[in-house]
């Protein structure tokens, strides 16, 4: 068959216009540069399309790199690749990290390389060929990374950097990548350098450290200003920043990566809890409550050790370190006990611990429980990176004909809880089997087949994510956009036939035969310590009345409205209302500016005339200024503004 250059097949099929940065083949974005069968059937990838702008963004890793080593030379390079929000690039650099002056001649370098405007040029190599070239050149990052290439594997270079009608390569810089990139560097119209921080190579502690620098690029510059803008308004709504000013988490080195809720934070972790369990109570939950620490057969049995054993918290005793004798290691890892990572296995013992018929099927489960799982420390991220957690988690033990009216079943719980918190746009994916994994092939077909059913029953779009699934089964995630256009991975369901078969699980069907049950694993918020990282961020600390931590602040004019500002105060916390109230000599302007900082819905100011009438004049957060209303009135307003949405 014959093959040549993508661009000559969009040539002859269309015009090859001037924002096609790549075609799509299949599930493959192909550059123009790569050569691909002459009968390939194909769809155009545009620089404003979602597949484009990572072609994009790819492409300036590589001149970012290039600028790099033109002004740091001796500096060695790693890998440079394109995600969410731009690309970021490794380097080994001589004499330490790299400063803000730094970024903005880099910067600067990378402008004059785009202005050149020269084409990116994909060569095929032999691994011999590609091994010389880096060796020579004491790229030994580059090296290492070609002898981990699989053997058989096409190993292609991407060259920029030299004018087509050049007789030398004298600026011409080269990296062994496998694509895709843009025609040339003009395609590379809006570019920014964000940050820079260390990195591990490989991820592991163990290796050496880099210096990572992070960028974004964007098809114009209009898009790119209207991406800087709103990481501004990121950082102003970053929850670590608001958790703080809103008193309502801290941590302490006593206890790495674990968070404290303090009291107003206490609420609103109370709050979604007690939300989300309400709701439990109409869609058929029922609620358990289950054990920290599990004998380690329990984790052997469910698969967590040998497949997740590195992220979890292992326990002993004082008799048990003296039964383990002098080597007490290997004693520990057979004999400790774990704090559990997940609460499917023990809702598996609770299925397990007596006869089971299929008239009670489903059976859905939810837990609460605290889970604690070890991550690493430099992935550890305020409240939305932890190492313990709980979880609105349940599992719905089920027939496998049940499997897609119960994920439609769930769907429309989600959805619902996202509308509450103002969620409005969701995207689904569907991610299959990793390569790590139990069960079998025929396990994990069924399976998969069964949560694109639950979907398409469901009439929900959705997006393959290969390779993305759980050890023990695939899962559908659900991707909501917050208020800054960032997407955030929050509920999922999970497809588990393993577990119920590790366990021995079973029930009586129809024909009195035992029957292994299917084992959904489920969850809408996700880690509510996560999900309250979201939330605050989405909502910039503004939140709705029914789950503020402070509904509204009594603020008196002066001293004089003191005794009726109390008796307002102890009349709406009688009515089940969280009030607080400022009756300092401060001055009311003063007052009015320390209330905004607590961001609650309402302020109520009272003075004589306030007193005289029984009313509270009442600015909202969201609305602005309401007026004298009278106190029953508001009493009111303010109670039917506390019930959680339905």
């Amino acid at each position: 068959m014959d093959r040549l250059p993508a661009r000559k097949l969009v040539e002859q099929k269309q015009k090859l216009d001037s924002d096609i940065v790549a075609i799509k083949v299949g599930d493959r974005i192909v550059d123009l540069h790569t050569p691909v069968p002459a009968d390939t059937t194909f769809t155009i990838v545009r620089a404003t399309d979602k597949e484009g702008l990572a072609v994009i963004r790819h492409s300036t890793a590589h001149v970012m790199a290039d600028a790099v080593q033109k002004l740091f030379p001796g500096t060695k390079v790693t890998i440079g690749p394109a995600i969410e929000d731009g690309f970021y690039y490794d380097f080994d650099k001589p004499g330490g990290g790299f400063t803000e002056e730094d970024l903005a001649k880099i910067e600067r370098t990378m402008l004059d390389v785009i202005g050149k405007d020269t084409p990116f040029r994909r060569e095929a190599v032999t691994r011999e060929q590609a091994l010389s070239m880096f060796e020579k050149m004491g790229e030994t990052f580059k090296v290492e990374i070609i002898r981990s290439i699989p053997e058989g594997e096409e190993i292609s270079l991407y060259k920029h950097g030299t004018p087509p009608d050049a007789k030398d390569a004298k600026d011409e810089w080269v990296d062994v990548c496998e694509g895709p990139h843009v025609p040339s560097t003009g395609f590379l119209r809006a570019v920014k350098l964000t940050s820079v921080a260390g990195a591990y190579w490989r991820g592991d502690e163990r290796n050496p450290m880099l210096q990572r620098i992070y960028g974004t690029a964007f098809p114009s510059k209009e898009a790119l200003e209207e991406h800087l803008r709103l990481l501004e308004e990121a950082k102003l709504r970053d929850h670590r920043k608001l958790g703080k000013e809103l008193d309502l988490f801290m941590f302490d080195p006593i206890a790495p990566a674990m968070p404290f809720f303090l009291p107003k934070g206490a609420h609103i972790y109370n709050s979604l809890v007690g939300y989300v369990r309400s709701l439990y109570a109409v869609h058929g939950y029922e609620e358990v409550i289950t054990p920290q620490a599990f004998d380690p057969k329990l984790f052997r049995t469910s698969g967590h050790l040998g497949n997740y054993n590195e992220n979890m918290y292992r326990l002993w005793t004082e008799d048990l370190l003296e039964e383990a004798g002098p080597a007490p290691t290997k004693g520990l890892q057979e004999d400790a006990f774990g704090l559990k990572p997940m609460n499917c296995p023990s809702h598996c013992i609770i299925f397990g611990a007596r006869r089971r018929s299929y008239r009670e099927l489903p059976w859905r489960v939810a837990d609460f429980g605290r889970l604690h799982r070890y991550e690493r420390g430099g992935v550890v991220h305020g409240l939305s990176r932890v190492r313990t957690f709980c979880q609105d988690d349940g599992h719905i033990f089920c027939t496998r004909e049940q499997v897609a009216s119960e994920i439609e079943k769930f769907i429309k719980l989600l959805y619902g809880v996202y509308k509450a918190f103002a969620f409005e746009s969701i995207d689904i994916k569907l991610a299959l089997r990793p390569d790590k994994r139990i069960g079998t092939d025929a396990d994990w077909d069924m399976s998969e087949t069964a949560l694109r059913e639950g979907l398409e029953r469901a009439g929900l779009p959705f997006e393959i994510l290969k390779g993305e699934g759980a050890f023990y089964g695939p899962k559908i995630e659900f991707h909501v956009l917050d208020a800054l256009k960032r997407s955030w991975q929050l509920g999922t369901i999970q497809y588990d036939p393993n577990l119920p078969d590790r366990f021995e699980l079973s029930y009586v069907g129809e024909d009195g035969k035992e029957h292994r049950p299917v084992m959904l694993h489920r969850a809408v918020l996700g880690s509510l310590e996560r999900f309250m990282s979201v939330y605050i961020e989405h909502s910039g600390g503004n939140f709705p009345t029914w789950i503020a931590p402070i509904q509204a602040i009594v603020l008196t004019v002066s001293d004089k409205s003191e005794a009726y500002g109390r008796s307002v105060v102890d009349r709406l916390r009688a009515a089940g209302l969280r009030i607080d109230a400022d009756f300092s000599g401060d001055k009311l302007g003063a007052k009015i500016r320390a209330a905004r900082m607590h961001r609650a819905p309402y302020m109520l100011i009272v003075g004589p005339k306030d007193a005289e009438a029984n009313t509270v004049s009442v600015r909202s957060r969201d609305k602005g200024e309401l007026g004298a209303i009278p106190f029953e009135a508001f009493v009111k307003t303010l109670t039917e503004e506390s019930v959680p949405p339905r």
